[in-house]
């Protein structure tokens, strides 16, 4: 049975030691997804919310939150972050913005959390930029899809239950 890694022989939480782990290329992909109304739908495709570009302020936030995980989650190590991509796609017939965030490092712990962390965090930027008109909407299923590197290897969720 897998044991814990931040819980130390008495059961007390502890940071994970990374120091004699080996520095490879690691990379997660997390996505979510935000649904809304039909109306506040069609005005985040039209860029007429009024704070603004909903999905630029949220891709840029998901970014800095990518960043700084490190800060927010106590146990998580600060990571040199190589790459943070965000991407948004709109589903017309659900009225739901899909979120996707892509995290890289080359470094000797994953950058799972940070890509979970960026898709919440881009997801809380559109509800925040769209509550005015929609207090209504529902972030849902976000979720680790991908994870590669380190000793662990390759997960892919597709072939997990």
């Amino acid at each position: 049975m897998p044991r814990l890694t931040h819980i130390d022989k008495k059961g007390k939480a502890k940071m994970v030691d990374v120091t004699a782990k080996k520095t490879t290329t690691r990379e997660a992909v997390a996505k979510g997804s935000v649904s809304m109304q039909d109306v506040t739908f069609k005005a985040v495709q039209a860029n007429t919310i009024k704070k603004g570009d909903v999905l630029g302020v949220a891709r840029i936030a998901g970014i800095l939150a990518a960043k700084r995980v490190a800060d927010i989650i106590p146990l998580c190590h600060p990571l040199n972050i190589t790459s943070v991509d965000i991407a948004f796609e709109p589903i017309q017939r659900k009225s739901c913005i899909d979120i996707t965030a892509t995290v890289k490092v080359s470094g000797q712990t994953g950058v799972e959390m940070e890509a979970l962390t960026a898709v919440s965090a881009a997801a809380l930027t559109i509800y925040d930029m769209c509550k005015a008109m929609d207090k209504g909407m529902t972030i849902s299923n976000i979720r680790l899809v991908k994870k590669t590197g380190g000793k662990s290897g390759t997960f892919i969720r597709d072939r997990y239950p």
